[in-house]
């Protein structure tokens, strides 16, 4: 996988929200879709496709079959485009030129020198041919919720490896003893557990059954990539596949490096922490500029001299640029108008900490439309209070009673049918990925191209007829995070609270896919 920049990448993900958070970590020209089927149009060099498989809810046999057909979709539009394009054979053996550790205005490190020289060694060895492969990544859920462990065994058929990475430090979900800790508690104990029908499982491994695995510990993991992709073989030798401790974004930079002296036949599953690795990976020495194509009202793309930015919890000067987690950038985030469209905020999540963050949101000015979930439930459609140009409303399920984990879907298509029967087209907010995907599906939208994110997990991305759509996982962002989007897309509307900040400047627009009004400015 030591690649050039331009290396198509395929990623497949079991919910909407975290297809949009990989897309937007990938920090590349993206297309994010809904339908499988558009795997069939080939990756551009360069550029990405995140397909959202909606599987999160699916049976084990069933999201399986999903995995399997989209990587046949995808296979064969790789091989077909490469068949029409031809290999020239002057270019079979040439180097690589693109970043990764061999870009010198990455910080020189010991880790980073050893990376260097092992990227160097296995890229004099790479082929033209494995750069027009597409890189595979499946991202799966940090909690390990949903059928992970079918999809990791169908997603590896075919596959020399599969590294398996779910932390996300960022979030304070890392993998120790090869289990998930959350905040340092075991999954037994998370809340967002109390609405699924499955069990938590104990242990990564046992969340990835039927998938044969061996657990990497963070002593081998901090080995370095060289020892860790030895191990790896090692590994594969035996028929398994490494689950990695991880605690760090540094610990998770050393798996993807050594994933990817491993070649094109080894494959990646995490959740976003390690996309947000292998974008750094990808993408170190990208420019970051403005979407290509004309905007409307803005002031054009936004362009300058990005370089490599600090985790959101450091602070940052200058120009951002790619970065795991987008810092909060210094600049105002504005998008272009439009046309006064309301904003409504869809929070669908049965996670606790989405209350505070609607109480927050109401107490700065916006409509607040409770509603209850046998309402929802129910047979009979949903009628929702018009909405008034320029504000913001937001919805939100009333679980004072509690809400019954077998009702939960029904409660979302409820939702979901509710919003789509609005009259107009507001731009929308929309937390947790089964409710985001409902909604979506209800109101005939079948492609997004992300242009930035709002604090990390919030990304924003345009439909093809330029309305604001805001994904979300439920268990992501602080008391302000609805405070924070909505300042963002609707500056001035609401009382001002703590500053808000903004999403990194987009990645370029894909080539001849993009909406007119994709762009946001700083």
């Amino acid at each position: 996988m030591c690649r050039r920049e331009d290396t198509p990448v395929v990623a497949l993900a079991d919910d909407l929200s975290g297809a949009a958070e990989v897309a937007a970590l990938l920090r590349r020209p993206t297309r994010l879709a809904l339908d499988p089927a558009d795997l069939a149009v080939p990756v551009a060099a360069g550029e990405a496709v995140v397909v959202d498989l909606d599987s999160r809810y699916l049976s084990d046999e069933a999201a399986a079959d999903v995995v399997r057909a989209a990587l046949t979709a995808a296979r064969t539009a790789a091989d077909e485009s490469a068949a029409e394009a031809g290999t020239d054979p002057a270019d079979r053996h040439a180097r690589p030129t693109g970043p990764s550790w061999d870009d010198p205005g990455l910080p020189r490190t010991a880790l980073h020198d050893t990376a260097h020289r092992a990227f160097r060694a296995v890229s004099s060895r790479a082929t033209d041919d494995s750069y027009r492969r597409p890189l595979w990544y499946k991202k799966c859920d940090s909690l390990l919720r949903g059928p992970v462990g079918a999809e990791a065994a169908a997603f590896a058929e075919g596959a020399e490896l599969l590294v398996i990475a779910p932390a996300l430090p960022v979030a304070g979900r890392v993998v120790r003893g090869g289990a998930v800790l959350v905040d340092g508690a075991p999954l037994r104990d998370c809340a967002a557990w109390r609405a699924e029908e499955r069990a938590a499982p104990r242990s990564v491994a046992e969340a990835m059954a039927p998938l044969p695995t061996a657990n990497v510990p963070i002593e081998a993991v901090r080995q370095g990539p060289i020892a860790l992709a030895g191990r790896f073989r090692r590994l594969a030798a035996r028929g398994r596949h490494p689950v990695c401790d991880a605690e760090t974004d540094t610990d998770l930079a050393v798996v993807a490096a050594a994933a990817a002296l491993l070649g094109p036949d080894a494959r990646l599953l995490g959740s976003g922490g390690l996309a947000a690795a292998l974008g750094r990976r990808l993408g170190s020495s990208r420019s970051t500029v403005g979407p290509s194509g004309p905007t409307t009202g803005s002031s054009g793309p936004t362009t300058g001299s990005p370089g490599p930015t600090a985790h959101p919890s450091e602070p940052t000067t200058g120009s951002p640029g790619p970065t795991a987690h987008p810092p909060a950038p210094t600049a105002r985030h504005t998008v272009p108008p439009t046309g006064e469209r309301p904003l409504l905020v869809v929070a669908g999540s049965a996670e606790p900490a989405v209350d505070e963050q609607v109480a927050r949101l109401v107490a700065a000015g916006a409509r607040h439309v409770p509603l209850a979930p046998a309402l929802l439930a129910g047979p009979a459609p949903v009628v929702l209070p018009e909405l008034a140009p320029s504000t913001v409303t937001v919805l939100s399920v009333d679980g004072s009673d509690g809400v019954r984990p077998g009702a939960a879907r029904r409660i979302v298509a409820g939702l979901a049918r509710a919003v789509a029967a609005l009259p107009g087209r507001p731009d929308l907010v929309l937390t947790g990925g089964e409710t985001a995907r409902r909604v979506l599906d209800a109101a005939g939208v079948t492609t997004l191209w992300p242009v930035g994110e709002i604090h990390h997990g919030a990304v924003h991305s345009r439909t093809a007829d330029g309305r604001s759509v805001v994904t979300r996982p439920g268990s992501f962002g602080g008391p302000d995070s609805f405070l924070r989007v909505a300042a963002a897309l609707r500056p001035g509307v609401l009382a001002p609270s703590s500053p808000a900040s903004t999403p990194h400047p987009p990645p370029p627009a894909p080539s001849g896919t993009a909406p007119s009004e994709q762009g946001v400015t700083q």
